[in-house]
């Protein structure tokens, strides 16, 4: 092959790793050194069966920071998904005893539950002009205290159905949890609807200058409205499968995913501003802060040694690219 053939192959392969996003490359650089990292502690961790183990555990996370990517694209945040979690899972559970109509019906009204939580934020966010961070802390005071009034203030007595359990540990496909596949089904539906809908690329133009993206004829009010309700139905989704996954909801079961959800986004590359990010960011850094978990557990790092290297990479990897300009 001569020289001149070569150099349009070079050049596209320099246009292509010109286009990768610094963040998401560093993102699944951290990723590997993890690995490397883990490694020297266990034995087992590049074990097939120990990957996918995490993979497993990731699932859970990765559905809910899905919906929290849908609400940061458009320079919102939603702080509503620590109680939606429990109420997506609380609710589900508690169909499962209504017979074999409730047990049927417990995955969609769960999910259900967490849209209509979702819609009220929307509402409030798009319509009544109200800050999404005062919102969806509310509405999640709320959530919290319709829980704790169902419960008595006790751990709920209703189990997960048996599609529920199935839904989160069972497998349709051989060696790979059903959980897993629902995050590559939702993660289809979240890159298809962020790349070749109108609806996606509104959600980009809102971000970057919600004013301009009006006088171009968006709907923003609407746009902004199905985000949030497309959130609290995921984070109710990452609840019932969390119940399945324990066999039963518990209370605060959705506390421990809203630092996550929200840094798995930013790190992944996404603006906390709003108007840029890709999907594939977010898979690294929910992958990412799957592993950082692992990782320090598998150390035995006291909870209180955890937190700490936690927040510190977390901050180190926001202040090398969580705030570039748009």
């Amino acid at each position: 092959m001569s020289e001149d053939a070569s150099l349009p192959r070079q050049s596209v392969a320099m246009s292509r790793l010109r286009g990768i996003d610094p963040a998401v490359a560093i993102a699944f650089g951290c990723i590997v050194l993890l690995l490397l990292g883990g490694s020297i502690y266990s034995a087992n961790f590049l074990s097939p069966e120990y990957l996918l183990q995490q993979l497993k555990v990731a699932s859970f996370l990765g559905v809910i920071a899905t919906g929290m990517m849908m609400v940061i694209l458009l320079g919102q945040i939603d702080l509503s998904v620590p109680w939606v979690v429990t109420t997506g899972a609380m609710m589900a559970s508690a169909a499962t005893m209504y017979g074999t109509t409730g047990s049927v019906l417990a995955i969609p009204f769960g999910i259900f539950c967490g849209a209509l939580i979702g819609l009220v934020n929307g509402v409030a966010v798009a319509y009544l002009r109200i800050p999404s961070m005062i919102i969806t802390l509310a509405t999640n005071a709320v959530a919290q205290g319709l829980m704790v009034v169902y419960t008595g203030g006790f751990s709920p007595r209703d189990s997960a159905s048996p599609a529920m359990r199935y839904l989160a540990t069972g497998y349709l496909v051989p060696s790979i949890p059903n959980s897993v596949l629902v995050w590559i089904v939702v993660g289809a539906i979240a890159v298809f609807l962020l790349t070749r809908t109108t609806f996606g690329r509104s959600l980009y133009a809102i971000g970057n200058r919600e004013r301009a993206a009006y006088m171009s004829g968006i709907n923003t009010r609407a746009v902004t409205m199905i985000a949030f309700v497309i959130s609290g139905a995921l984070s109710a989704l990452g609840g019932v499968l969390l119940a399945g996954y324990a066999s039963k909801a518990s209370q605060s079961m959705g506390d421990a995913y809203l630092l996550p959800s929200i840094a798995a986004v930013v790190l992944g590359g996404t603006h906390v501003l709003g108007g840029k990010g890709s999907y594939l960011g977010t898979v690294a850094g929910v992958i990412l802060i799957t592993l950082l978990q692992s990782i320090l557990s598998v150390m035995q790092i006291e909870e209180s040694g955890r937190q700490l290297i936690y927040g510190v990479v977390i901050i180190a990897m926001l202040l090398l690219y969580g705030r570039q300009s748009n």
